[in-house]
């Protein structure tokens, strides 16, 4: 017998007999309520009310059918895909909960969790990208995702061309002719669009729906916009709606939102996730177990964080602006330039609570600055619950060349807030008492 009946005729099931509850009376039910239960039966384990964290390498089939079928569906000799889990390098239950409850908060079809955000980003790229192609991104990008396309996709012959973040249509579609320029001489195609907005650490903002426009009309649909969105995302900015094809997060940040774990994710159709999915099956980096299972637990307090986060940054900033040693703040609610303005108008549902804060002079008086801190932290990274500080040009931007540094704005003046959940007026008093030693 070489196979059998049920092996054709009944799917490995992923193991969800019991129906997802998304409205109520008709009515959609919010990001926050689904947090808590979207994608996990209790039944399954024991009556658990959270989901255990399933620490296995591999899983068992039902039958030596049900395990052809799903290699059957694996190596594509049957059509449907797989069904059910086999090998945690491929996924798991928890991380298929978090990756079904990170879609839902971007409206997405799908998700894919990874170790790391840049392990996301460059799995990502890497699907998309063959030698010979260009990739096309906004300026300024977090330092290590411009050094993997600059110096690790170049050794494989994929070249890149840039544009500032507040580009106009007219100048991007420039950028976008110089790249099929590029594109045609070396034998490629422009196989990515890819945007951080806001940009880091400037906060400066790309014109989404203004670059899907672009993209229609020069290029090809199987061109992806892809957009780091970890500074404003989950809960103030939805880039899959104004024509982002797929959304990035370093989950790192404010998602993850407490500084104790380190993953990434992507999101976005079907069409998109499938070819990530399929090198991150090869290659691994998907998220384990434990990481998974933490961001399980911040999903259900994200909106709350970044909402009491996003209300100290508006008292921090609006004492700030005001002090004698301060030049200037890169705080989206605080926007000078009218072409941002727009732009976050139409883009965003909140000012977020990370942003640049220029203080008077340079390095010298930044680390006077940064070493009198009291309450905040000096230490990189963004959106945990406590309060952190940095100076990007000798910190995580060091690598990036003096010039390419002072054309993005990433001056020596420059120090980035990530803004937490503390008092106000204790974060206030700090800043207060540290630009006094200025």
């Amino acid at each position: 017998m070489t196979d059998a009946v049920d092996s054709v005729e009944t799917p490995t099931p992923r193991r969800k007999p019991k129906p997802e509850i998304t409205k109520i009376e008709g009515r959609k039910m919010k990001p926050s309520t689904l947090m808590m239960g979207h994608g996990y039966d209790p039944a399954l384990s024991e009556g658990s009310l959270k989901a255990p964290i399933f620490l296995t390498s591999t899983f068992a089939f039902e039958s030596a059918a049900a395990g052809k079928r799903h290699f059957e569906g694996i190596t594509g000799l049957r059509e449907g895909g797989a069904e059910g889990l086999v090998y945690s390098r491929f996924n798991g239950p928890n991380q298929e909960i978090l990756e079904d409850r990170l879609a839902i908060w971007d409206g997405a079809e799908d998700a894919l969790c990874f170790s790391s955000g840049m392990t996301a980003i460059c799995v990502m790229m890497m699907a998309y990208c063959s030698a010979g192609d260009v990739i096309v991104h906004s300026g300024p990008l977090y330092a290590a995702s411009e050094g993997f396309v600059a110096k690790i996709l170049a050794k494989f012959g994929v070249k890149y061309i840039d544009f500032p973040a507040g580009a106009t249509r007219e100048q991007f579609d420039d950028v976008l002719a110089k790249a099929k320029d590029m594109a045609s001489e070396n034998g490629g195609k422009v196989s990515m669009i890819y945007l951080e907005s806001p940009g880091n650490p400037t906060n400066a903002l790309v014109d989404v729906e203004m670059v899907r426009d672009a993209r229609n009309a020069a290029l090809p649909a199987d061109c992806p916009i892809a957009i780091d969105n970890t500074v404003l995302g989950p809960l103030w900015q939805r880039p899959l709606e104004h024509g982002a094809d797929i959304v990035c997060y370093s989950l790192t940040k404010y998602v993850g939102g407490h500084s104790d774990l380190v993953a990434g994710s992507i999101a976005g159709d079907e069409k998109w996730m499938n070819p990530v999915r399929m090198i991150r099956n090869t290659m691994g980096g998907i998220a384990d177990p434990n990481t998974a299972w933490m961001l399980l637990r911040s999903l259900e307090t994200v909106e709350l964080r970044m909402q009491r986060a996003g209300e100290n940054a508006a008292k921090v900033c609006e004492f700030l602006k005001q002090h004698p040693k301060v030049d200037g703040l890169g705080y989206l609610g605080m926007i000078e330039d009218a072409r941002q303005q727009d732009i976050y108008d139409r883009h965003c549902l909140g000012a977020g609570s990370t942003f640049s804060l220029f203080i008077k002079g340079g390095e010298e008086e930044c680390f006077r600055f940064l070493d009198s801190l009291k309450v905040a932290k000096l230490a990189v990274s963004l959106g945990g619950t406590e309060t952190l500080a940095s100076h990007p040009a000798s910190m995580t931007h060091l690598s990036v060349p003096h010039a390419r540094r002072q054309q993005l704005g990433i001056s020596d003046a420059l120090v980035r807030i990530s803004i937490g959940i503390e008092d106000a007026e204790d974060l206030i008093a700090d800043f207060d008492q540290a630009l006094e030693a200025v």
